[in-house]
């Protein structure tokens, strides 16, 4: 998702200072859904997003915490029975303090890895000059980090992370230094974001990443062509082909990326696409945008049919993209606190217990944004799987 609007990101990304006001009834209603309250979390978990399934069967959640810089970056365990147990910190880095753990995901030896997004909150420079962000892997045994290993350091707002294949596989949602002329070029010094999807190998160690083309682990790059919502790669998912999905998260677009025997990228193209164009300078931006289908992409998940689950987190809505690329709004929410189950700005979702549960990030705001501020409860929603 988009980070808050700070002075180094100004003009960056697509966020503003005024909440969106609309009108009940003006939202997508094909197929909708009512989503339903899994858990309220405790105070130490304002901004719950990346989550993963541990060996015994529980939730694992991450919580960067955004939201109240006075309380540490965190992951949490949730039970079959909807018990929230604290697990561990996440290690900070020394020359911030802090660590913001954002997607997660388990190797095959139990080992997490954990995108450590630390410049989301303070942004970086027009050139990419803050450049903080880590790939962690944590060994934890009996609710203790035993060995923290830094996988690759330096990158530029590491977001989504997955595991396949010996690999494993990072979103990184802004790469300043990388700038893409537009088509037709009207104004050369106005260029567009990349973003792009970087791969190491699962034992890989010390990796100084550049956040530019030089990179031998940059895998693919994408380009975000929504002038008003500059924020790229976010969710990531594989298929049961070994295909590679990727949220264009500006361009509500989900890229597809394919490989040959040998791990080769063989093509990077648009999967699905959101039906939304409106700029967000129109007059009807407010009324137009809430009844798109999958105007943003942040996480995404696959089921056993390729369905892939999309959280809207611009829209408050939950998708489903089925293997022909067609786009479902699954269920949709209006601006509210999350206490009902309602979608409170869902970040990220993951197929668990029957159930597809959606995190509540709850804190971005601005004009495109159904979000009108972040308060209680922090919350989890979910929809019942079956019929999905």
């Amino acid at each position: 998702m988009p980070r808050p609007r700070t002075p180094l990101s100004c003009g960056l990304i697509c966020i503003a200072l005024f909440g969106v006001f609309f009108l009940q009834g003006g939202f997508a209603q094909e197929g909708r859904l009512r989503p339903q309250l899994l858990v309220s979390l405790p105070d130490a978990c304002p901004t719950p997003d990346g989550m993963a399934i541990d060996a015994d069967g529980n939730l694992v959640v991450a919580c960067p915490n955004f939201a109240d810089a006075a309380q540490p970056g965190c992951l949490i365990r949730i039970d079959r029975q909807r018990r929230v147990t604290p697990w561990v910190n996440v290690p900070p880095l020394a020359e911030t303090g802090r660590a913001c753990p954002m997607g997660i995901a388990f190797g095959p030896d139990g080992d997490l890895y954990v995108c450590d997004n630390q410049n989301w909150p303070t942004g970086n420079g027009p050139d990419g000059e803050l450049n903080q962000g880590r790939l962690l892997r944590l060994r934890i045994r009996d609710g203790r980090i035993e060995r923290t290993t830094v996988v690759a350091h330096g990158i530029s707002h590491p977001n989504g992370v997955r595991v396949h294949r010996g690999h494993v596989f990072i979103t990184v949602s802004l790469l300043p230094k990388i700038r893409v002329r537009p088509v037709p070029d009207i104004h050369p010094e106005d260029k567009l974001l990349a973003s792009g999807v970087y791969r190491f190998r699962l034992d890989d160690e010390g990796i100084a990443v550049t956040n530019s083309q030089d990179d031998r682990n940059l895998l693919v790059t994408l380009v975000t062509s929504n002038r008003d919502c500059q924020y790229g790669a976010d969710g990531l998912a594989f298929d049961s082909r070994g295909n590679l999905f990727v949220g264009n998260f500006g361009d509500g677009a989900l890229h597809k990326v394919t490989f040959d025997a040998q791990g080769r990228v063989t093509g990077a193209t648009v999967f699905a696409k959101t039906d939304f164009a409106t700029p967000m300078s129109a007059p009807d931006f407010p009324a137009k945008m809430v009844r798109a289908k999958m105007r943003t992409t942040d996480g995404i998940c696959i089921d056993g049919q390729d369905n892939i689950f999309v959280a809207d987190f611009s829209n408050n809505a939950v998708c489903k993209v089925d293997p022909q690329g067609r786009i479902t709004v699954l269920a949709q929410s209006s601006d509210g606190d999350g206490s009902d189950g309602g979608l409170d700005q869902p970040g990220e979702p993951i197929l668990w217990d029957g159930k597809l549960v959606v995190t509540c990030f709850d804190m971005v705001t601005g004009p495109d944004k159904v979000n009108s501020k972040h308060d209680k409860p922090f919350t989890l929603s979910y929809l019942e799987w079956k019929g999905l």
